[in-house]
């Protein structure tokens, strides 16, 4: 598995055809479904593409690398591998897409990138506003995971906190549109 994976990053880098490479970064998330996997996308440095990803303007890349990372993250090493390399901020500037898939991903792997020392950065002030806001959407997959985020993953401080910031403000937590239905 190993070499076939290989071959999917070397063609990645090495083609200049967009939709070649948004193939090879479907399936190497597809892979990194898998925990036997997770060794050699480890070695691969896979995170590090995911993460590159995750900066492009094709919302193809960018739905493909956070459900990337969003399957990696599940597992231990992988998600402090992706904290270490600080990708945090590059999860959260995924709430702000228009996409309903790339969303959800980047939600849920903000849920598996909390750690005790990590949750000041997974649960900032902002992240708290925008759950809040997703919490009271029309999308009830959108609705029900920012609901649980806010339950399991903020204090209830935090979100006293982000209500009353909210307060006053229009509707667009800190400049994040909702997604497209």
């Amino acid at each position: 598995i190993f070499f076939y994976l290989q071959g999917l990053v070397t063609e990645f880098q090495d083609t200049d055809s967009e939709e070649a490479k948004e193939q090879v970064l479907a399936n190497l998330a597809n892979f990194a479904y898998d925990p036997s996997n997770m060794e050699a996308l480890r070695l691969l440095q896979i995170t590090e593409l995911f993460l590159d990803v995750l900066t492009e303007e094709n919302e193809n890349f960018v739905e493909f690398g956070i459900g990337g990372l969003c399957n990696l993250s599940m597992e231990r090493e992988s998600r402090d591998q992706i904290l270490q390399s600080g990708g945090v901020p590059l999860v959260i500037s995924c709430l702000s897409s228009n996409r309903d898939e790339t969303v959800l991903s980047a939600i849920t792997t903000l849920m598996n990138l909390t750690t005790a020392a990590s949750r000041a950065e997974t649960t900032d002030g902002a992240v708290v506003q925008c759950m809040l806001r997703f919490s009271l959407t029309q999308n009830p997959r959108l609705r029900n995971l920012a609901s649980v985020f806010l339950q399991d993953y903020c204090t209830q401080q935090q979100v006293d906190r982000a209500q009353e910031e909210m307060q006053g403000q229009s509707q667009s937590a800190v400049g994040i549109p909702l997604p497209k239905d």
